[in-house]
C-alpha cells in the first residue's frame, strides 16, 4: 500500500528543477498528440469601456499554509481561494481577466450554460489569454446555484501548473427573485464558503509500477489546521456551508464532531431528498451546499475524515461564542456516503421518451515502469476519440464502463445531466454536473442536448486528462 510522505516544498525548487518539469510537460504533450501551434486568442478590453462587474488578476502568488509550509503558485486577485463572485441569474455581466503570469490562461466557468466562445476550454474552442494580455467576457449566467471558476490547462507533469495552482475561486448564481436567498425553502441565517485543496505535488510510483501524484500538504481555504482563524459561530444559528472540493486529483472526506450536514443541493443543483449525513464526500470539482445546525457548544474540528490527510492539514476550526479550550475532533470510524440518499426513488432509465445511448468504455494503458498510463474512451485518447455528433434537442444517455481501478469524476461542460445508475444502483431526479464513477462498474447519466456547441466531456483529474481521458461532443 502506498503511503504518503512529506517531502521538499516546493519553495526550494530549483530553476533547473523547474525547467525540467516544464520539459516533462512538454514531452508529455508531445506523447499525448496535444494540440499543437497557436490556440485563438482572447480579444482586448476594447478602448474606453466602462468598468466592469468583476475583475479579475492572475498573477504569480506565494501561499502560506501554515508557517512551515510556503508554495509559490498562481492566483485570483492575490488570494487562495479566488474571490466570491456573486451575480444574478438572467442579468447579464462582464469580467475583465488581466493575465500577468507567466503563461498563456483560459478561465472555465464551471456549471455554466454559456457559448463555447466564454465557456472557458480550449478543446472547445475558447480563445486563451496571452502573457502580459487582459480581455474582457460578457454572459448571463444561467443556471442558478453554486458554481465554481478555475484553470483549464494542461499540467503534465509541472505541478506549479493547471489545477495544481491556487487558480480556483467560488461563483454563486443566486435565483430571480430571491437575490441572496438561494434556497427560500431551507433556512438559514448565513453562508460560509470552504474550498478543499493539496499542495505540494510530485510524482510517486504506484503498486503497479506506473506514477501518480502525491501531495506534502492539505487545506481548507488555503490553510492548513490551525494556521488559520476558526469559523466563529453562535450556539442555534444554521449555518449553510457551501463546500468545494478544488483539488486537482483526489476525494475529500470531511465531518464535523457533534454535529450533521443536512444535504440541500448537489453541484448547485436542489436535491430530490435532503438527508442529514455524518459526513460529506467530495470529488474533484464536486460542490456540496448543507445547513449545519450550531447545538453542540464548544470547540470543534471540521476535518477531513481519513487519518493521513487529516494529519496533513486538512481541517478547520469551528468555535462558538465564549467556548475556551483546545479543538475536538472526533475520529469516525467508517466512510458513509451514497449518491442514492438523495435521489428520487425509482428507475429514471425507464421514462417514457426516445433516449438515445452512447456507449463509453474508459481504461488505460501501461507504458512501462515508472511512466504515467495514458488514458482511453472507447480504446483511445484524447484528442482522438470519437464521438457521435449530438443532434439538438434530443435526450442523450451516457452508459460508462469503468474497466480501470480507479474512481473517475466525470464533468460534463455546458450541460447539467441527471444521474440514473451509479454501480448498479438505478435512482433518477439527481441533477449534477460531475459525478465520481465507481471502479470496475457501469453507470449511467441522461442529458438533453440543448446548448450547441463544442462540448468537452472529461475526467477531473488533473494528470488523467492531461494523459488522454477526454473527448469533445459536436453538435450536427
Amino acid at each position: 500500500m502506498l503511503t504518503r510522505r512529506r517531502f521538499t516544498q516546493l519553495a526550494a525548487m530549483t530553476s533547473g528543477s523547474l525547467a525540467l518539469g516544464r520539459a516533462a510537460g512538454d514531452d508529455l504533450r508531445a506523447q499525448m498528440k496535444m494540440p499543437a501551434g497557436p490556440m485563438p486568442a482572447a480579444p482586448p478590453i476594447p478602448a474606453n469601456a466602462p468598468a466592469a462587474d468583476f475583475t479579475l488578476d492572475i498573477a504569480p502568488y506565494v501561499l502560506e499554509a501554515s508557517p512551515k509550509h510556503r508554495y509559490p503558485t498562481v492566483a485570483y486577485n492575490g488570494q487562495v481561494p479566488g474571490p466570491l463572485l456573486r451575480m444574478q441569474q438572467g442579468r447579464e455581466i462582464s469580467i475583465d481577466i488581466h493575465n500577468r503570469s507567466a503563461d498563456a490562461e483560459i478561465v472555465h466557468w464551471h456549471g455554466l450554460f454559456l457559448p463555447v466562445a466564454v465557456d472557458g476550454a480550449a478543446e472547445e474552442g475558447s480563445p486563451t489569454i496571452a502573457p502580459g494580455a487582459s480581455t474582457r467576457i460578457t454572459f448571463t449566467p444561467d443556471p442558478a446555484g453554486f458554481r465554481w471558476f478555475h484553470t483549464h490547462t494542461f499540467a503534465g507533469n509541472d505541478f506549479r501548473k493547471g489545477q495544481y495552482t491556487g487558480q480556483h475561486g467560488f461563483l454563486m448564481v443566486d435565483a430571480v427573485p430571491q437575490q441572496g436567498v438561494l434556497y427560500p425553502q431551507y433556512p438559514y441565517d448565513r453562508e460560509i464558503f470552504l474550498a478543499l485543496h493539496d499542495w505540494g505535488g510530485r510524482e510517486m510510483p504506484s503498486a503497479d509500477g506506473s506514477a501518480m501524484p502525491d501531495y506534502e500538504a492539505a487545506t481548507i481555504n488555503g490553510k492548513m489546521l490551525g494556521a488559520g482563524e476558526p469559523l466563529k459561530v453562535k450556539q442555534g444559528e444554521r449555518v449553510m456551508l457551501h463546500v468545494l472540493n478544488s483539488s486537482p486529483t483526489e476525494v475529500h472526506w470531511l465531518a464535523l464532531a457533534g454535529h450533521s450536514f443536512h444535504v440541500v443541493a448537489l453541484d448547485g443543483n436542489d436535491v430530490p431528498r435532503p438527508q442529514s449525513v455524518p459526513m460529506l464526500r467530495l470529488a474533484p470539482a464536486e460542490r456540496v451546499s448543507a445547513i449545519v445546525t450550531m447545538s453542540a457548544p464548544g470547540v470543534w474540528v471540521l476535518g477531513e475524515v481519513r487519518k493521513h490527510v487529516y494529519a496533513m492539514g486538512m481541517g478547520i476550526v469551528v468555535e462558538y461564542a465564549n467556548a475556551t479550550g483546545e479543538p475536538k475532533w472526533v475520529q469516525p470510524q467508517e466512510l458513509v456516503w451514497d449518491y442514492a440518499n438523495f435521489a428520487a426513488k425509482g428507475d429514471g432509465a425507464n421514462e417514457a421518451g426516445e433516449v438515445i445511448e452512447i456507449p463509453l468504455t474508459f481504461d488505460s494503458k501501461f507504458e512501462g515502469h515508472g511512466n504515467p498510463e495514458i488514458w482511453r474512451i472507447n480504446g483511445k485518447s484524447y484528442p482522438d476519440v470519437e464521438s457521435p455528433p449530438l443532434q439538438a434537442g434530443k435526450k442523450y444517455r451516457l452508459v460508462m464502463k469503468n474497466l480501470s481501478t480507479d474512481d473517475h469524476p466525470i464533468h460534463l461542460h455546458r450541460h447539467t445531466f441527471e444521474v440514473t445508475n451509479v454501480g448498479g444502483t438505478a435512482m433518477r431526479g439527481l441533477r449534477k454536473d460531475v459525478l465520481l464513477i465507481p471502479a470496475g462498474r457501469t453507470s449511467t447519466v441522461e442529458f438533453t442536448a440543448d446548448h450547441p456547441g463544442n462540448t468537452l466531456f472529461h475526467c477531473h483529474q488533473q494528470d488523467h486528462m492531461d494523459r488522454g481521458f477526454m473527448m469533445v461532443f459536436r453538435y450536427a
